[in-house]
Protein backbone atom coordinates (compact mmCIF):
# COMPACT_ATOMS: atom_id res chain seq x y z
CA UNK A 1 0.00 0.00 0.00
CA UNK A 2 1.41 3.45 -0.57
CA UNK A 3 -0.48 6.94 -0.07
CA UNK A 4 -1.50 8.82 -3.94
CA UNK A 5 0.68 12.05 -2.30
CA UNK A 6 3.32 9.75 -2.63
CA UNK A 7 2.69 7.77 -6.03
CA UNK A 8 1.95 11.60 -7.37
CA UNK A 9 6.14 12.78 -6.61
CA UNK A 10 7.36 14.02 -9.93
CA UNK A 11 4.24 13.95 -11.85
CA UNK A 12 2.84 17.43 -13.84
CA UNK A 13 -0.22 17.14 -11.49
CA UNK A 14 -2.41 19.53 -13.30
CA UNK A 15 -5.64 19.09 -11.40
CA UNK A 16 -6.86 16.66 -8.82
CA UNK A 17 -9.97 15.78 -7.37
CA UNK A 18 -10.37 13.77 -3.97
CA UNK A 19 -8.46 13.16 -1.07
CA UNK A 20 -4.48 12.00 -2.32
CA UNK A 21 -3.87 11.18 1.58
CA UNK A 22 -5.49 7.60 1.30
CA UNK A 23 -3.47 4.95 -0.12
CA UNK A 24 -4.15 2.72 -2.82
CA UNK A 25 -2.77 -1.00 -3.02
CA UNK A 26 -1.65 -1.39 -6.82
CA UNK A 27 -0.74 0.85 -10.02
CA UNK A 28 -2.17 -0.71 -13.43
CA UNK A 29 -2.67 0.57 -16.79
CA UNK A 30 -4.56 -2.45 -18.08
CA UNK A 31 -8.20 -2.14 -16.70
CA UNK A 32 -8.79 -6.28 -17.11
CA UNK A 33 -6.22 -6.01 -13.77
CA UNK A 34 -7.69 -3.27 -11.69
CA UNK A 35 -8.92 -4.66 -8.02
CA UNK A 36 -10.36 -2.86 -5.51
CA UNK A 37 -7.78 0.10 -4.43
CA UNK A 38 -6.30 0.02 -7.19
CA UNK A 39 -4.81 3.20 -9.03
CA UNK A 40 -5.91 3.26 -12.82
CA UNK A 41 -3.54 5.09 -15.08
CA UNK A 42 -5.63 5.79 -18.67
CA UNK A 43 -3.04 5.80 -21.23
CA UNK A 44 -3.46 6.59 -24.66
CA UNK A 45 -1.66 3.67 -26.81
CA UNK A 46 -1.25 2.70 -30.61
CA UNK A 47 -4.44 0.76 -31.14
CA UNK A 48 -6.17 1.34 -27.62
CA UNK A 49 -7.02 4.69 -25.42
CA UNK A 50 -6.87 3.64 -21.69
CA UNK A 51 -9.57 6.70 -21.14
CA UNK A 52 -12.41 4.18 -23.19
CA UNK A 53 -11.50 1.83 -20.25
CA UNK A 54 -11.80 4.50 -17.09
CA UNK A 55 -15.43 2.75 -16.85
CA UNK A 56 -14.60 -0.40 -16.45
CA UNK A 57 -11.77 0.41 -14.15
CA UNK A 58 -14.56 1.95 -11.82
CA UNK A 59 -16.53 -1.17 -11.83
CA UNK A 60 -14.00 -2.87 -10.76
CA UNK A 61 -13.03 -1.28 -7.78
CA UNK A 62 -10.25 1.52 -8.77
CA UNK A 63 -9.95 4.20 -6.04
CA UNK A 64 -8.03 6.51 -7.72
CA UNK A 65 -7.86 7.43 -11.69
CA UNK A 66 -4.92 9.27 -13.40
CA UNK A 67 -6.03 10.65 -16.74
CA UNK A 68 -5.65 13.25 -18.99
CA UNK A 69 -9.01 13.93 -19.57
CA UNK A 70 -11.29 14.37 -16.62
CA UNK A 71 -14.85 13.56 -16.96
CA UNK A 72 -17.68 16.28 -16.88
CA UNK A 73 -19.42 14.06 -13.50
CA UNK A 74 -16.83 12.66 -11.70
CA UNK A 75 -17.75 9.61 -9.11
CA UNK A 76 -17.17 11.07 -5.48
CA UNK A 77 -15.57 8.20 -3.66
CA UNK A 78 -12.69 8.12 -6.02
CA UNK A 79 -10.01 10.06 -6.17
CA UNK A 80 -9.13 11.57 -9.76
CA UNK A 81 -5.80 13.47 -11.18
CA UNK A 82 -5.11 15.22 -14.25
CA UNK A 83 -1.91 15.14 -16.09
CA UNK A 84 -1.11 16.49 -19.09
CA UNK A 85 0.55 13.10 -20.68
CA UNK A 86 -0.45 10.01 -18.89
CA UNK A 87 2.30 7.52 -20.32
CA UNK A 88 5.16 9.58 -18.78
CA UNK A 89 3.20 9.35 -15.29
CA UNK A 90 2.48 5.79 -15.96
CA UNK A 91 6.06 5.78 -15.46
CA UNK A 92 6.99 7.53 -12.75
CA UNK A 93 3.90 6.27 -11.05
CA UNK A 94 4.85 3.22 -10.76
CA UNK A 95 8.52 3.66 -10.15
CA UNK A 96 7.39 5.55 -6.94
CA UNK A 97 4.65 2.66 -6.50
CA UNK A 98 7.71 0.20 -5.94
CA UNK A 99 10.21 2.72 -4.44
CA UNK A 100 12.34 3.98 -7.04
CA UNK A 101 13.52 0.84 -7.81
CA UNK A 102 16.29 2.21 -10.57
CA UNK A 103 18.28 4.50 -8.07
CA UNK A 104 18.89 1.06 -5.86
CA UNK A 105 21.00 -0.27 -7.90
CA UNK A 106 23.03 0.61 -11.46
CA UNK A 107 20.91 0.45 -14.33
CA UNK A 108 22.70 0.63 -18.19
CA UNK A 109 20.29 0.83 -20.76
CA UNK A 110 21.67 -0.43 -24.35
CA UNK A 111 19.81 0.68 -27.79
CA UNK A 112 20.44 0.55 -31.44
CA UNK A 113 19.37 -1.59 -34.24
CA UNK A 114 21.39 -4.31 -33.89
CA UNK A 115 24.03 -5.32 -31.02
CA UNK A 116 21.38 -4.44 -28.11
CA UNK A 117 21.31 -8.13 -26.93
CA UNK A 118 24.67 -9.38 -27.16
CA UNK A 119 25.84 -6.26 -25.38
CA UNK A 120 23.31 -6.23 -22.57
CA UNK A 121 23.40 -10.30 -22.66
CA UNK A 122 27.57 -9.98 -22.15
CA UNK A 123 27.48 -7.01 -19.51
CA UNK A 124 25.81 -9.14 -17.09
CA UNK A 125 27.76 -12.19 -17.85
CA UNK A 126 30.40 -9.73 -16.98
CA UNK A 127 29.69 -8.70 -14.15
CA UNK A 128 28.04 -11.88 -12.46
CA UNK A 129 31.73 -13.54 -13.23
CA UNK A 130 32.90 -10.06 -11.37
CA UNK A 131 31.34 -11.41 -8.58
CA UNK A 132 28.10 -9.16 -8.64
CA UNK A 133 24.79 -10.10 -8.15
CA UNK A 134 22.95 -8.72 -11.49
CA UNK A 135 19.80 -8.20 -13.33
CA UNK A 136 18.99 -8.73 -17.28
CA UNK A 137 16.30 -7.21 -19.40
CA UNK A 138 16.82 -9.11 -22.99
CA UNK A 139 15.15 -10.15 -25.90
CA UNK A 140 15.98 -13.48 -25.21
CA UNK A 141 15.02 -13.70 -21.64
CA UNK A 142 15.13 -11.82 -18.57
CA UNK A 143 17.64 -12.49 -15.35
CA UNK A 144 17.34 -12.13 -11.69
CA UNK A 145 20.74 -12.86 -10.06
CA UNK A 146 20.48 -15.99 -12.08
CA UNK A 147 16.96 -16.72 -12.24
CA UNK A 148 15.68 -17.22 -15.60
CA UNK A 149 12.22 -15.26 -16.51
CA UNK A 150 10.52 -15.77 -19.48
CA UNK A 151 10.70 -12.03 -21.68
CA UNK A 152 7.56 -11.46 -23.83
CA UNK A 153 9.22 -7.78 -25.13
CA UNK A 154 12.48 -6.44 -25.70
CA UNK A 155 11.32 -3.95 -22.77
CA UNK A 156 8.35 -4.64 -20.70
CA UNK A 157 5.20 -1.86 -19.69
CA UNK A 158 7.01 0.32 -17.31
CA UNK A 159 4.86 -1.47 -14.13
CA UNK A 160 6.21 -5.19 -15.20
CA UNK A 161 9.84 -3.09 -15.34
CA UNK A 162 9.15 -1.57 -12.64
CA UNK A 163 7.95 -4.72 -10.46
CA UNK A 164 10.77 -6.50 -11.78
CA UNK A 165 13.74 -3.87 -10.94
CA UNK A 166 12.06 -3.89 -7.06
CA UNK A 167 12.76 -7.99 -7.47
CA UNK A 168 16.14 -7.21 -8.57
CA UNK A 169 17.00 -4.99 -5.44
CA UNK A 170 14.93 -7.60 -3.05
CA UNK A 171 17.65 -10.00 -4.42
CA UNK A 172 20.19 -7.69 -3.30
CA UNK A 173 21.77 -6.68 -7.37
CA UNK A 174 24.54 -3.96 -7.27
CA UNK A 175 23.94 -4.41 -11.71
CA UNK A 176 20.68 -4.29 -14.20
CA UNK A 177 21.87 -4.18 -17.71
CA UNK A 178 18.55 -3.72 -20.00
CA UNK A 179 17.70 -3.16 -24.01
CA UNK A 180 15.95 -0.52 -24.63
CA UNK A 181 14.06 -0.27 -27.78
CA UNK A 182 12.76 2.37 -29.67
CA UNK A 183 9.23 1.00 -28.88
CA UNK A 184 9.52 1.48 -25.22
CA UNK A 185 11.13 4.63 -25.79
CA UNK A 186 8.77 6.31 -27.50
CA UNK A 187 6.16 4.77 -25.92
CA UNK A 188 7.97 6.07 -22.51
CA UNK A 189 8.11 2.90 -21.19
CA UNK A 190 11.35 3.58 -19.53
CA UNK A 191 10.04 7.59 -17.83
CA UNK A 192 11.11 7.93 -13.92
CA UNK A 193 14.02 5.46 -14.37
CA UNK A 194 17.45 6.25 -13.26
CA UNK A 195 19.88 5.09 -15.45
CA UNK A 196 23.74 4.92 -14.55
CA UNK A 197 24.84 4.70 -18.39
CA UNK A 198 23.44 4.00 -22.07
CA UNK A 199 25.41 2.89 -25.04
CA UNK A 200 24.27 3.57 -28.44
CA UNK A 201 25.02 0.48 -30.75
CA UNK A 202 24.26 1.49 -34.62
CA UNK A 203 21.05 2.80 -36.46
CA UNK A 204 20.14 1.31 -39.77
CA UNK A 205 16.80 0.55 -41.45
CA UNK A 206 14.43 -1.16 -39.21
CA UNK A 207 10.86 -0.98 -37.17
CA UNK A 208 9.72 1.73 -39.55
CA UNK A 209 5.88 0.19 -40.01
CA UNK A 210 5.91 1.71 -36.66
CA UNK A 211 7.47 5.17 -36.51
CA UNK A 212 6.64 5.74 -40.15
CA UNK A 213 10.02 7.56 -41.06
CA UNK A 214 13.81 7.37 -40.34
CA UNK A 215 13.68 10.80 -38.60
CA UNK A 216 10.94 9.61 -36.42
CA UNK A 217 13.42 6.63 -35.23
CA UNK A 218 16.35 8.08 -34.78
CA UNK A 219 14.29 10.54 -32.43
CA UNK A 220 13.27 7.78 -29.82
CA UNK A 221 16.52 6.42 -29.82
CA UNK A 222 17.46 9.80 -29.21
CA UNK A 223 15.12 10.74 -26.34
CA UNK A 224 16.51 7.93 -24.15
CA UNK A 225 20.07 9.67 -23.92
CA UNK A 226 18.18 12.74 -23.78
CA UNK A 227 16.81 11.69 -20.50
CA UNK A 228 20.35 10.37 -18.81
CA UNK A 229 21.36 12.55 -16.11
CA UNK A 230 24.42 14.41 -15.58
CA UNK A 231 25.96 11.83 -13.37
CA UNK A 232 25.34 9.21 -15.79
CA UNK A 233 27.24 8.02 -18.99
CA UNK A 234 27.09 7.97 -22.63
CA UNK A 235 28.88 5.48 -24.27
CA UNK A 236 28.41 5.80 -28.51
CA UNK A 237 29.64 4.04 -31.23
CA UNK A 238 30.98 6.78 -33.07
CA UNK A 239 31.71 4.90 -36.69
CA UNK A 240 27.66 5.40 -36.85
CA UNK A 241 27.05 9.19 -37.58
CA UNK A 242 24.10 8.66 -35.61
CA UNK A 243 26.59 7.93 -32.57
CA UNK A 244 27.00 12.01 -32.08
CA UNK A 245 23.30 12.83 -32.35
CA UNK A 246 22.75 11.02 -29.43
CA UNK A 247 25.43 13.28 -27.77
CA UNK A 248 23.30 16.34 -28.76
CA UNK A 249 21.72 18.03 -25.44
CA UNK A 250 22.69 15.05 -23.59
CA UNK A 251 23.31 15.60 -19.70
CA UNK A 252 25.51 12.42 -19.42
CA UNK A 253 29.25 12.22 -19.48
CA UNK A 254 30.12 11.57 -23.10
CA UNK A 255 32.37 8.47 -24.36
CA UNK A 256 32.82 7.25 -27.83
CA UNK A 257 34.19 3.59 -28.84
CA UNK A 258 35.01 2.77 -32.32
CA UNK A 259 36.92 -0.49 -34.60
CA UNK A 260 37.90 2.58 -37.60
CA UNK A 261 39.12 5.59 -36.01
CA UNK A 262 39.95 7.59 -33.07
CA UNK A 263 38.01 7.20 -29.78
CA UNK A 264 38.27 6.44 -26.10
CA UNK A 265 38.26 2.78 -26.29
CA UNK A 266 39.17 1.16 -29.74
CA UNK A 267 39.72 -2.18 -31.08
CA UNK A 268 41.28 -3.86 -33.77
CA UNK A 269 40.58 -7.38 -35.15
CA UNK A 270 44.15 -9.34 -35.69
CA UNK A 271 42.88 -12.65 -36.72
CA UNK A 272 39.60 -13.71 -37.75
CA UNK A 273 38.13 -17.88 -38.27
CA UNK A 274 34.82 -19.48 -37.22
CA UNK A 275 36.20 -20.52 -34.19
CA UNK A 276 36.67 -16.88 -33.23
CA UNK A 277 39.02 -14.06 -33.25
CA UNK A 278 42.18 -12.62 -31.91
CA UNK A 279 41.17 -8.70 -31.25
CA UNK A 280 43.46 -5.59 -29.47
CA UNK A 281 41.56 -3.34 -26.90
CA UNK A 282 43.38 -0.45 -26.15
CA UNK A 283 46.56 -1.78 -26.98
CA UNK A 284 46.22 -5.26 -25.42
CA UNK A 285 45.64 -8.20 -27.23
CA UNK A 286 43.29 -11.04 -26.73
CA UNK A 287 41.44 -13.78 -28.08
CA UNK A 288 37.93 -14.34 -27.90
CA UNK A 289 35.13 -16.79 -28.99
CA UNK A 290 33.15 -14.32 -31.56
CA UNK A 291 33.98 -13.49 -34.86
CA UNK A 292 32.92 -10.16 -37.11
CA UNK A 293 33.90 -6.52 -37.15
CA UNK A 294 30.24 -6.06 -35.93
CA UNK A 295 31.05 -8.40 -32.86
CA UNK A 296 34.34 -6.67 -32.22
CA UNK A 297 32.36 -3.21 -31.47
CA UNK A 298 30.00 -4.86 -29.43
CA UNK A 299 33.08 -6.15 -27.33
CA UNK A 300 34.12 -3.10 -27.11
CA UNK A 301 31.21 -1.47 -25.91
CA UNK A 302 31.04 -4.18 -23.27
CA UNK A 303 34.72 -3.15 -22.48
CA UNK A 304 34.25 0.03 -22.47
CA UNK A 305 30.92 0.01 -20.38
CA UNK A 306 32.54 -2.21 -17.71
CA UNK A 307 35.04 0.09 -17.37
CA UNK A 308 33.07 3.20 -16.95
CA UNK A 309 31.65 1.25 -14.11
CA UNK A 310 35.15 0.83 -12.56
CA UNK A 311 35.93 -3.02 -13.22
CA UNK A 312 39.97 -3.05 -14.22
CA UNK A 313 40.95 -3.73 -17.79
CA UNK A 314 42.52 -6.87 -16.88
CA UNK A 315 39.83 -8.62 -15.21
CA UNK A 316 37.66 -7.43 -18.04
CA UNK A 317 39.91 -8.87 -20.60
CA UNK A 318 40.20 -12.12 -19.22
CA UNK A 319 36.34 -12.91 -18.81
CA UNK A 320 35.88 -11.06 -22.23
CA UNK A 321 37.90 -14.21 -23.64
CA UNK A 322 35.94 -17.23 -21.80
CA UNK A 323 32.51 -15.00 -22.93
CA UNK A 324 30.39 -17.01 -25.15
CA UNK A 325 28.27 -15.76 -28.12
CA UNK A 326 24.46 -15.51 -26.92
CA UNK A 327 21.90 -17.53 -28.61
CA UNK A 328 21.28 -17.37 -32.06
CA UNK A 329 23.60 -14.75 -32.64
CA UNK A 330 26.17 -16.15 -34.73
CA UNK A 331 26.08 -19.39 -33.57
CA UNK A 332 27.96 -21.88 -35.06
CA UNK A 333 27.03 -25.98 -35.57
CA UNK A 334 29.30 -28.17 -37.34
CA UNK A 335 28.74 -31.47 -38.89
CA UNK A 336 30.49 -34.84 -38.78
CA UNK A 337 31.07 -34.07 -42.79
CA UNK A 338 32.73 -30.81 -42.62
CA UNK A 339 29.78 -28.31 -42.51
CA UNK A 340 29.84 -25.59 -40.99
CA UNK A 341 25.65 -24.26 -39.99
CA UNK A 342 25.36 -20.60 -39.13
CA UNK A 343 22.57 -20.03 -37.58
CA UNK A 344 21.78 -15.96 -36.85
CA UNK A 345 18.92 -13.56 -35.72
CA UNK A 346 19.95 -11.28 -38.41
CA UNK A 347 16.71 -9.85 -39.71
CA UNK A 348 17.48 -6.38 -41.14
CA UNK A 349 19.30 -5.01 -44.20
CA UNK A 350 22.61 -4.48 -42.11
CA UNK A 351 22.38 -7.13 -39.38
CA UNK A 352 22.48 -9.50 -42.89
CA UNK A 353 25.09 -7.86 -44.77
CA UNK A 354 27.08 -7.99 -41.41
CA UNK A 355 26.64 -11.62 -41.18
CA UNK A 356 27.48 -12.22 -44.76
CA UNK A 357 30.36 -9.81 -45.11
CA UNK A 358 31.71 -11.41 -42.13
CA UNK A 359 31.38 -15.53 -43.45
CA UNK A 360 32.72 -14.06 -46.76
CA UNK A 361 36.17 -12.73 -45.01
CA UNK A 362 37.03 -16.44 -43.36
CA UNK A 363 35.88 -18.25 -46.08
CA UNK A 364 38.38 -19.86 -48.95
CA UNK A 365 38.11 -20.22 -52.56
CA UNK A 366 35.83 -23.05 -53.75
CA UNK A 367 33.92 -22.91 -50.41
CA UNK A 368 29.97 -22.19 -50.79
CA UNK A 369 27.81 -19.69 -48.67
CA UNK A 370 24.72 -20.97 -48.77
CA UNK A 371 22.02 -18.72 -46.99
CA UNK A 372 18.08 -19.20 -46.37
CA UNK A 373 16.63 -15.96 -45.98
CA UNK A 374 13.19 -15.02 -45.19
CA UNK A 375 11.18 -11.92 -43.92
CA UNK A 376 8.64 -11.06 -41.64
CA UNK A 377 4.56 -10.48 -42.48
CA UNK A 378 2.96 -7.45 -41.14
CA UNK A 379 5.66 -5.89 -41.05
CA UNK A 380 8.09 -3.32 -42.68
CA UNK A 381 7.98 -4.29 -46.24
CA UNK A 382 10.42 -2.08 -47.85
CA UNK A 383 13.23 -3.90 -46.18
CA UNK A 384 12.33 -7.28 -47.52
CA UNK A 385 13.63 -6.75 -51.58
CA UNK A 386 16.63 -5.83 -49.81
CA UNK A 387 17.17 -8.83 -47.64
CA UNK A 388 16.96 -10.95 -50.63
CA UNK A 389 19.01 -8.63 -52.35
CA UNK A 390 22.06 -8.93 -50.36
CA UNK A 391 21.64 -12.79 -49.61
CA UNK A 392 21.65 -13.11 -53.54
CA UNK A 393 24.80 -11.15 -53.78
CA UNK A 394 27.11 -12.07 -51.09
CA UNK A 395 25.88 -15.80 -51.25
CA UNK A 396 26.80 -18.79 -53.42
CA UNK A 397 23.28 -19.71 -53.19
CA UNK A 398 20.16 -18.59 -52.02
CA UNK A 399 16.83 -19.98 -50.78
CA UNK A 400 13.95 -17.22 -50.17
CA UNK A 401 11.90 -18.90 -47.36
CA UNK A 402 9.04 -17.99 -44.89
CA UNK A 403 9.25 -16.05 -41.35
CA UNK A 404 7.12 -15.60 -39.04
CA UNK A 405 4.60 -14.69 -41.99
CA UNK A 406 1.66 -13.87 -39.25
CA UNK A 407 -1.32 -12.94 -40.93
CA UNK A 408 0.35 -12.79 -44.66
CA UNK A 409 0.88 -15.02 -47.38
CA UNK A 410 4.16 -16.28 -46.98
CA UNK A 411 4.39 -16.28 -51.03
CA UNK A 412 3.17 -12.54 -51.33
CA UNK A 413 5.83 -11.97 -48.79
CA UNK A 414 8.04 -14.15 -50.87
CA UNK A 415 7.72 -11.96 -53.80
CA UNK A 416 8.43 -8.38 -52.26
CA UNK A 417 11.43 -10.45 -51.63
CA UNK A 418 12.38 -11.71 -54.76
CA UNK A 419 11.54 -8.43 -56.60
CA UNK A 420 14.19 -6.82 -54.99
CA UNK A 421 16.81 -10.07 -57.34
CA UNK A 422 18.25 -9.33 -60.89
CA UNK A 423 17.66 -11.69 -63.21
CA UNK A 424 21.52 -12.84 -62.99
CA UNK A 425 21.38 -13.19 -59.49
CA UNK A 426 17.92 -15.57 -59.64
CA UNK A 427 19.69 -17.93 -61.39
CA UNK A 428 21.52 -18.91 -58.05
CA UNK A 429 18.01 -18.33 -55.74
CA UNK A 430 15.48 -21.17 -54.89
CA UNK A 431 12.10 -20.10 -52.95
CA UNK A 432 10.77 -22.53 -50.78
CA UNK A 433 8.09 -21.26 -48.55
CA UNK A 434 8.41 -24.37 -45.93
CA UNK A 435 11.06 -22.83 -43.26
CA UNK A 436 12.05 -26.54 -42.83
CA UNK A 437 11.87 -27.86 -46.03
CA UNK A 438 14.42 -24.10 -47.14
CA UNK A 439 16.66 -25.69 -44.62
CA UNK A 440 16.67 -29.27 -45.37
CA UNK A 441 17.25 -27.90 -48.75
CA UNK A 442 20.31 -25.62 -48.19
CA UNK A 443 22.36 -29.23 -46.41
CA UNK A 444 21.62 -30.98 -49.16
CA UNK A 445 23.28 -28.64 -51.60
CA UNK A 446 26.28 -27.94 -49.07
CA UNK A 447 29.39 -29.87 -49.10
CA UNK A 448 32.47 -30.50 -47.11
CA UNK A 449 33.74 -27.35 -46.00
CA UNK A 450 30.72 -25.15 -47.31
CA UNK A 451 28.84 -23.06 -45.01
CA UNK A 452 25.39 -22.60 -44.31
CA UNK A 453 23.46 -19.79 -42.96
CA UNK A 454 19.94 -19.96 -41.29
CA UNK A 455 19.10 -15.99 -40.91
CA UNK A 456 16.57 -14.00 -39.47
CA UNK A 457 15.11 -15.83 -36.39
CA UNK A 458 18.12 -17.07 -34.43
CA UNK A 459 17.17 -18.33 -30.60
CA UNK A 460 13.25 -17.77 -31.49
CA UNK A 461 12.00 -20.78 -30.87
CA UNK A 462 8.62 -20.57 -33.02
CA UNK A 463 6.74 -19.69 -36.33
CA UNK A 464 4.04 -17.25 -35.69
CA UNK A 465 1.35 -18.67 -39.02
CA UNK A 466 -2.25 -16.60 -39.25
CA UNK A 467 -2.16 -15.67 -35.55
CA UNK A 468 -0.90 -19.32 -34.18
CA UNK A 469 2.53 -19.72 -32.53
CA UNK A 470 3.95 -23.10 -33.87
CA UNK A 471 7.20 -24.85 -32.60
CA UNK A 472 9.96 -23.94 -34.66
CA UNK A 473 14.11 -23.61 -34.25
CA UNK A 474 16.11 -22.93 -36.72
CA UNK A 475 18.71 -24.52 -34.73
CA UNK A 476 16.99 -27.85 -34.23
CA UNK A 477 16.18 -27.96 -37.86
CA UNK A 478 19.61 -27.19 -38.75
CA UNK A 479 20.52 -29.89 -36.30
CA UNK A 480 18.46 -32.81 -37.75
CA UNK A 481 19.55 -31.66 -41.78
CA UNK A 482 23.40 -31.83 -40.89
CA UNK A 483 22.45 -34.89 -39.51
CA UNK A 484 21.50 -36.51 -42.31
CA UNK A 485 25.00 -35.46 -44.66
Amino acid sequence: MMKIEEILGGIDVIAVKGDISRSVSSVEFDSRKVIAGTMFVAVHGNTTDGHNYISSAVASGASAILCETLPENPEKHICWIKTMDSATALGQAASNFYDNPSGSLKLVGVTGTNGKTTIATLLYNMFVRLGYKCGLFSTVCNYINGKELPATHTTPDPVQLNKLLSDMVKEGCDYAFMEVSSHSAHQKRIAGLKFAGGIFTNLTHDHLDYHKTFDRYIAAKKSFFDSLGSDSFALVNSDDRNGQVMLQNCNAAHYTFSVRSMADFRCKILELGFSGMAIKIQGEEVWTKFIGDFNASNLLAVYGASSLLGAESKEILTILSDLSPVSGRLEVIKSAGGISGIVDYAHTPDALLNVIDTINKIRQGGVQLITVVGAGGDRDRTKRPKMAFISAEGSSKVILTSDNPRTEDPEKILDDMEAGISADLKKKTLRIADRREAIKTAVMLAGEGDVVLIAGKGHEDYQEINGVKHHFDDREELRKALLLK
